[in-house]
């Protein structure tokens, strides 16, 4: 599906996005990166001023489709880049090889991710698992290809199900999964590990920004003294949150839940996302290696260009 899209302009990558048709925080920063070259590559003017209202205006449209996925801002950061250029040549290549940069580097601290996290599993560990994580489910397809037998259950993840497409991926690989309704989480944590998660976006206090329903699970596991670890790339960690900003909840249509005809006077809310607590957060995992939630700060003051 990413191959496709370098077939496709800036706009219909942005409605995929919007539509959630393109999602998962690291296929969103992806497809953002892509769509940001293929706008470069659409402009055959000369003018630099005119090159940059239309990168500027290629960037707001793709960076308004998902307002809580900081790795959308952060990918549009890096491929328009800070660099001064005489010719509309001149940029144009600049942002092409930025974002060729981006996703190669994307690509490569999921393997790394999967290696760490697959690393910290033990042979016979029983994880748990929430959303569709394509990290997570990284780490837990390292683990079991390094010869440890290890199980899994996924919640449903309502209202998107994102759960099914986790089981079916787990499924595929051969290891063993068990699909739960997401108000299981707390009878079936008792048999459980590890919680092994995502994130959407990180802030720099640790906090993870993730599927709605991501809090609750954490709040059963720090009751049941399971440690969560959460899989994320260095890119979802929020620069806008050290200077106070906070990142915002999105709300999707009330329709992805029920048909609210059919619920007269009834105030229908769908956030997409919630806040965990560094609290309890163990541990997150980075292609530049496993820090705890404290790090994060560091990690974002780090960040280069």
């Amino acid at each position: 599906m990413e191959e496709e899209l370098y077939s496709l302009s800036h706009d219909e990558i942005a409605k995929r996005i919007s539509s959630m048709e393109i999602r998962g925080a690291a296929f969103i920063a992806r497809a953002a990166a892509i769509a940001l070259k293929n706008a470069a590559e659409s402009f055959h003017g000369t003018d630099m001023g005119e090159f940059r209202s239309h990168m500027s205006g290629a960037a707001d449209v793709i960076g308004s489709t998902r307002p809580s996925a900081v790795s959308l801002p952060n990918a549009i950061r890096y491929v328009l880049g800070s660099g001064e250029h005489d010719t509309v040549d001149e940029a144009r290549d600049y942002m092409v090889e930025r974002s060729r940069r981006f996703v190669e580097n994307s690509h490569m601290a999921s393997k790394r991710i999967a290696e760490y996290g697959g690393k910290r599993l033990k042979d016979g560990d029983v994880l748990l698992t929430h959303c569709n994580s394509s990290l997570a489910i990284g780490a837990m397809k390292y683990a079991w290809g390094q010869g440890k037998k290890i199980s899994v259950f996924a919640t449903e993840s309502r209202p998107k199900k994102q759960g099914y497409i986790t089981v079916r991926q787990l499924a595929e690989h051969g290891i063993p999964v068990n699909l739960i309704v997401d108000s299981a989480v707390r009878y079936f944590m008792n048999q459980v590990d590890h919680v092994y998660i995502g994130a959407d976006s990180i802030a720099s206090n640790g906090a993870v920004i993730n599927k709605i329903g991501t809090s609750q699970v954490a709040l059963c596991a720090h009751e049941s003294r399971v440690p969560v670890t959460v899989c994320a790339e260095t890119y979802k960690f929020s620069r806008e949150t050290t200077f106070g900003d906070l990142i915002r909840i999105e709300e999707r249509d009330p329709s992805e839940i029920v048909e609210p005809a059919d619920f007269p006077g009834v105030n229908i809310r769908n956030p997409v996302f919630d806040a965990t607590s560094e609290r309890y957060i163990d541990a997150i995992v980075t292609e530049k290696g496993i820090i705890s939630p404290s790090s994060a700060y560091h990690i974002i003051t780090e960040m280069e260009e």
